[in-house]
């Protein structure tokens, strides 16, 4: 519940500041029913909510992947474990030519972990605990480097533009639709009064259907950069390393108490058959292995 309470009130407080900024800079009433004051004004509108959500979002992720999963940052190492956890970490972020990320570990049974932040020099790498417990020091090292990969690879502020783009798209190519259908729905009088009842049930209906393609966009790089990252934790742990961690990944394969926001973050997804692949966040391990077991020849 908690977590739940937490992410409808940061999705309220983006939507408010967002609401907020239309309102300061006047470009609720640039982009007033008249045809949202042109394809301009359309898109300064669509721009603010599309982009302006996404990078909102970016900025507070690392606050709210603290949040969310009572993440613990280790500031000074208690134990040769977070001694250890600490310089690896630190050891690959110098061989990935980035800046130290903050270093934290979560309570979870699961064997996961992932890496959020704003850009390259400031990120977080976080751990389970059940990753710590049920993995060899080897196995972790590899863990790490895949996370350590997303950072350096910049997949965070990538996946945010993407996201913010096709955000963008949606809420433009729904309402031009949109228009269409109330023009049609008038029979062709050029409404300037606003916009009928077939405006507002159509753009509600296209953003659902418009974001779903979004979605499938967006969660086929997400699959891709999985890739990479398995990629980047082999060369910066070793290969056999990476592929070890990912068949040990496989005893969980599923299982995770990330919260929805965070899931697509995590070293693994869950499986899904048919359509519902189009929108995994992670590929299927066995996939991941072959991919770097076909390197090695």
């Amino acid at each position: 519940m908690r977590r739940i309470a937490l992410f409808l009130l940061t999705n309220i407080a983006v939507l408010l500041l967002l609401s907020i900024v239309c309102r300061v800079f006047g470009i609720d009433q640039w982009a007033a029913m008249r045809g949202y004051g042109g394809m301009g004004g359309l898109l300064a509108y669509a721009g603010v909510f599309g982009m302006g959500g996404a990078f909102i979002s970016l900025a507070m992720s690392k606050w709210m992947a603290k949040m969310s999963t009572g993440a613990r940052v280790i500031e000074q190492p208690q134990n040769e474990a977070e001694r250890w956890l600490v310089d690896t970490v630190r050891r690959h972020a110098q061989n990935a030519g980035i800046g130290m990320p903050e270093v934290a570990i979560y309570d979870a049974p699961e064997m996961n972990a992932f890496a959020t932040g704003m850009s390259k020099n400031h990120a977080l790498v976080a751990v389970s605990t059940g990753l710590l417990q049920q993995m060899d020091r080897e196995q972790v090292a590899a863990v790490l480097g895949h996370e350590i990969g997303h950072v350096a690879n910049g997949d965070m502020v990538t996946l945010t533009l993407i996201q913010g783009v096709l955000n963008t798209l949606v809420i433009v190519a729904a309402r031009i639709v949109g228009r269409l259908v109330d023009s049609w729905l008038s029979g062709g009088r050029d409404n300037r009064e606003g916009t009928g009842i077939g405006y507002f049930v159509s753009v509600m209906v296209l953003q659902l259907v418009f974001g779903l393609f979004a979605s499938m966009i967006v969660m086929a790089f997400s699959r891709w950069r999985e890739f990479r990252a398995d990629a980047a934790g082999a060369k910066l742990a070793g290969r056999g390393a990476m592929i070890s961690a990912l068949q040990r990944l496989q005893l969980n394969h599923g299982e995770s108490t990330l919260p929805k926001t965070m899931a697509a973050f995590g070293i693994s997804g869950p499986l899904a058959q048919g359509l519902q692949r189009l929108f995994m966040s992670h590929p299927p391990l066995d996939e991941r292995i072959a991919a770097l077991q076909k390197q090695m020849m």
